[in-house]
């Protein structure tokens, strides 16, 4: 059926007046008048299909509500106001009667205006509310200063107050409909037509013609005149609810209810998967020494699912960092639980210390294995190197990284884009670049450059623009200045950014040996040591650290059949790494008192501040620190 939404404004078209036979027998016209009823069946259909497609066509409960109201006001009725269960429920499962009900919309009524109410009306369990929302029987309407008016009134006094209540104008039809969603009763419709104007106890002035916010706090006072206060422009007033009437108003609160229902159960999933997501991301980065991070996450407006947006920062062997922005494609639940496995895959190839290109490989892989058509993502992996002031990237199919020169230039790093992991067959290559210090690095996805009104490539020169002119390299501020490109309102995406700035460690700072696996290479190890604590100035540090180093390097020697390497970096904190090509990692236990073997782990664990293993893609690294005055 087509679309009978009206094109100017957006709403269903009025709903026919019944036509009624004249007194005493047949029409002469009744061949007309079937086919003016068949022409009012047919409008109120139409009216029934646009309205039902409204009240269905958002999935946040707002819209939810707000729609609702505009297709019944002023269409079908003078005023809605809707009423929702305080707190709302678990819609799982059936809590019975509310306890409290608090409005979330009122269109074209002062009703939902109480002088000193709060937020929320209580429920009296043995009450006409409570019966009108647990009831199974059919609605009917009720008319103030009619015998139905008993029928409507306490029910009217319990959700507006007496006072409010008893100031209800003569001839008002009040249709009380309650909104039931699949397993629990989630609320009440009111609706409130006026009298027409003119009719005995009918109104003259009009009450306000537009809606009314939610009401989120205290309410405002009920208007001097007529508390129903239509929203009939003209003033006229639809008159009595008829059995058409209460039907078609049935129907669409019957519609509202599980919509109201359906926008609860988005709304939860969105919280569940916001929170996963939340949870799988980093709430601290780590700061190692040479470089500086920031990272932002800002999740997509209320109306979207939830993304697969991370990043990550890794600290690897050599004072050097991974740095990781990454985007599973689509919404949803499944897709921020791809994006923790993916992160976490991530961070366990990263800690083997494989080329940028190789952890991407491994992780489309990973990718196929779970699922090729419901699982791809894009991502960057970069790998800064403070002590070579050196940076290695490898590109799938992500957004291009913004490096940031010392200078205040700003440049698009063009890599090879890749395919998105997931597709598998494809090779990745890593790009190595100078990042000296006083440059900055900035990851991001695509829901910083890409908007429903600006392409993709427009985004990204606003960004690069945007970063060459703030001239402030902290991370913290490169996070800010990215930000400002968004355009108002709400966000159609997801972002993840990760900002470094490069600080590098200066070269005075750094000793590195490679060492042949032989026995006098402990004692030329404890040499080097102590002769490059003397030329940092740190003696006093010389015999802890040549007796850890020699633990270490005579471990190294027993195993490796390759150079072993030595390193010591200066920084607030000593550090020495001692690496072989041995995959097999150290283990601290507690030697027998005959043991000659087994005690230099308990040595390096007594001595230094903080010590650790990693295997890596062809060996491992161990290493300790002290801390420096």
């Amino acid at each position: 059926m087509r679309d009978q939404l009206k094109p100017e404004t957006g709403q269903p078209p009025a709903v026919p007046a019944q036509r009624r036979p004249p007194p005493g027998g047949a029409d002469p016209n009744d061949g007309e008048e079937s086919d003016g009823v068949a022409g009012q069946v047919a409008e109120r259909l139409a009216y029934l299909d646009a309205a039902t497609r409204r009240i269905n066509s958002a999935l946040d409960l707002a819209s939810t509500l707000r729609n609702l109201c505009r297709v019944l006001v002023p269409a079908l009725a003078d005023g809605a106001v809707v009423h929702l269960r305080e707190p709302l429920p678990n819609v799982e499962r059936d809590p019975g009667c509310p306890t409290r009900l608090r409005i979330h919309h009122s269109h074209g009524t002062r009703l939902g205006r109480r002088s000193g109410a709060g937020p929320s009306t209580p429920v009296p369990p043995d009450g006409a509310l409570c019966r009108a929302m647990l009831s199974r029987d059919p609605v009917e309407p009720a008319v103030i200063g009619t015998s139905t008016d008993a029928r409507i009134r306490p029910l009217l006094r319990e959700l507006y107050g007496s006072r409010t209540a008893g100031r209800l104008t003569a001839g008002t039809s009040v249709l009380a409909l309650p909104l039931r969603g699949r397993k629990a009763v989630l609320g009440l419709l009111v609706l409130i037509r006026r009298p027409p104007k003119g009719a005995a106890g009918g109104v003259e002035e009009p009450g306000p013609t537009g809606p009314t916010e939610p009401v989120d706090g205290p309410a405002l006072a009920a208007g001097p005149a007529d508390p129903a206060g239509a929203g009939d422009p003209d003033g006229r007033g639809h008159g009595r609810f008829d059995p058409a009437d209460t039907a078609t108003a049935s129907h669409l609160a019957t519609q509202a209810g599980l919509a109201v229902d359906t926008a609860l159960r988005y709304s939860r999933e969105w919280e569940i998967a916001d929170e996963l997501q939340r949870s799988m991301l980093p709430t601290h980065l780590p700061q190692p020494h040479g470089v500086r991070l920031a990272h932002r996450y800002l999740p997509g407006e209320r109306g979207a699912q939830v993304g697969g947006d991370w990043y990550d920062a890794v600290p690897l062997p050599g004072n050097r960092v991974a740095l990781i922005v990454g985007d599973v494609m689509g919404h949803s639940l499944t897709s921020a639980a791809i994006m923790g496995q993916l992160r976490t895959s991530a961070q366990t190839l990263a800690a083997l210390d494989l080329p940028p290109h190789e952890v991407l490989y491994h992780l489309d892989e990973q990718a196929q294995r779970l699922g090729r058509e419901q699982h791809l993502a894009t991502c960057v992996y970069a790998v800064y190197d403070p002590i070579a002031n050196r940076v290695v990237l490898a590109n799938a199919g992500h957004v291009p990284p913004v490096l940031v020169q010392p200078d205040g230039r700003a440049d698009l790093l063009d890599l090879p884009s890749g395919a998105p992991i997931g597709v598998g067959g494809i090779d990745f290559s890593s790009v190595e670049l100078p990042a000296p210090p006083g440059s900055a690095l900035l990851l991001f996805t695509d829901g910083l450059v890409e908007t429903r009104r600006r392409p993709i490539s427009t985004g990204l020169e606003l960004l690069r623009a945007r970063l060459a002119t703030s001239h402030r390299h902290s991370p913290e501020h490169l996070c800010q200045d990215a930000l400002r490109i968004l355009p108002p309102g709400d966000r159609g995406d997801d972002i993840a950014l990760l900002a470094a700035s490069f600080d590098g460690i200066p070269a005075e700072d750094v000793a590195h040996w490679y060492l042949q696996p032989r026995h006098e290479t402990p004692g030329r190890a404890r040499r080097l040591a102590a002769h490059t604590l003397r030329r940092w100035g740190l003696e006093h540090l010389t015999e802890s650290t040549e007796l850890m180093v020699s633990e270490l390097v005579t471990n190294a020697v027993q195993h490796a059949t390759r150079p072993v390497t030595l390193s010591m970096v200066r920084t607030s904190r000593l550090r020495c790494e001692v690496g072989d090509d041995s995959p097999l990692l150290p283990r601290r236990r507690r030697a027998a008192p005959d043991e000659e073997r087994g005690r230099g782990l308990q040595i390096v664990a007594r001595c230094a501040d903080r010590w650790g293993a990693t295997r890596l893609g062809a060996g491992k690294v161990v290493w300790f620190e002290q801390r420096l005055p």
